[in-house]
């Protein structure tokens, strides 16, 4: 057993030892890393940021590859216009839109201050504010573990969906078949934003929906909104020691929406054309779990303590994250999430799913 905590590498700051830990810093490392660990039959776990991820208290008995690869590279078109910009797995996906920016590039800024690797960002389709990683993305290059062998899905074979997309459709144990080693995304070369698409990021900003305003002011405006949610990590403050959202907004079919409260939000699914989706409907799963029961901090005083010890919460900022207070084992996290679901399910009729990827434990 390796002395690497998986606490120490999440954002969640729980889980156990890696039996093995591989820090794979270059592409070759990583396709070195996978196949010996693949041929050994071992199961394996693909680390980023750690930012998405449930680690049970006991470990991971199989072998970690943390994908640490690093470089960036931009290529303009011959009018000047649009630019391809590529980064490896191991990039800080915060640190890439931020030179994005210093590029004068646009498309990417609403998706500022999200925690983790570009290499984890095309598996689960990222999205903030009205943005989502497929808008913008041009390919992946990956390892096939099946194949063994390096492939490029453009975005028709990503097949993206609502935080989903082809690679976490097909999984070898907790990790994906195919691993990404670098993502490239089209972006047009102007100091505006793209036109805003989240009505509470442009009431920030001061105009309207469909409105530009200069990149760098919408990266400030989403950085203040995610620090004022405890969405942007902070050594000092318990509410960031989360996965950020644990719940993802629930899609179901248009016609159950009706047996919900006439206030209950309701946005529009849209396909993978960008068109509107008649036949569903998209649910906040926050406010669900407000009015089922479950306010902001639900867990850390009253009779809520009970569920977890006061080790693991809601957010005192938002009914979304779960939080470890400091002491939280994996247990505590799901203890919480389970209470939350089943009170949902009961209220609403409706199941809340776990957005973060979940190994060594149950939620």
């Amino acid at each position: 057993m390796s002395e690497t905590l998986l606490s120490e590498l999440t954002t969640l700051g729980i889980g156990g030892p890696a039996r093995t830990y591989v820090c794979a810093r270059t592409e070759q490392e990583i396709i070195d890393a996978l196949t010996a660990a693949d041929d050994a039959g071992d199961r394996v776990l693909i680390l980023g940021g750690g930012s998405n991820l449930v680690v049970g208290d006991d470990g991971f008995d199989g072998t970690v590859v943390h994908t640490a690869s690093t470089g960036i590279t931009v290529r303009r078109t011959e009018d000047g216009h649009r630019a391809r910009l590529s980064a490896e797995a191991g990039e800080d996906w915060d640190g890439l839109v931020a030179r994005s920016l210093e590029e004068g590039l646009s498309g990417l800024e609403t998706l500022s201050g999200i925690p983790g690797t570009v290499g984890a960002t095309p598996v689960q389709n990222v999205g903030a504010y009205g943005t989502e990683i497929s808008q913008h993305f041009a390919s992946a290059r990956l390892w096939d573990r099946v194949e063994r062998r390096v492939e490029v899905f453009d975005r028709e074979r990503m097949a993206f969906a609502y935080r989903d997309s082809a690679l976490k459709r097909e999984m070898i144990g907790p990790s994906p078949r195919w691993a990404v080693l670098q993502v490239s995304f089209d972006l047009e070369v102007r100091a505006d934003s793209a036109p805003l698409r989240y009505a509470e990021l442009a009431r920030t900003l001061g105009t309207e929906v469909g409105e530009r305003v200069p990149a760098a002011r919408v990266r400030e405006a989403v950085l203040r909104l995610r620090a004022g949610k405890g969405m942007v990590l902070d050594p000092a403050d318990r509410d960031t020691h989360s996965t950020g959202s644990f719940f993802t907004n629930p899609i179901i079919p248009a016609d159950a929406g009706a047996d919900l409260p006439a206030d209950a939000p309701r946005y529009p699914v849209l396909d993978a054309d960008g068109a509107v989706d008649e036949s569903l409907t998209k649910l906040s799963a926050a406010w669900l779990i407000q009015h089922a029961g479950f306010g902001k901090g639900y867990g850390l005083a009253g009779e809520s303590a009970a569920v977890a010890g006061g080790r693991a919460s809601l957010s005192t900022k938002h009914t979304l994250a779960i939080t470890n207070r400091g002491q939280a084992t994996a247990a505590d996290v799901a203890a919480v999430a389970r209470a939350v679901r089943e009170g949902v399910q009961r209220e609403f009729g409706v199941r809340l799913e776990a957005e973060p990827v979940v190994v060594g434990t149950r939620i």
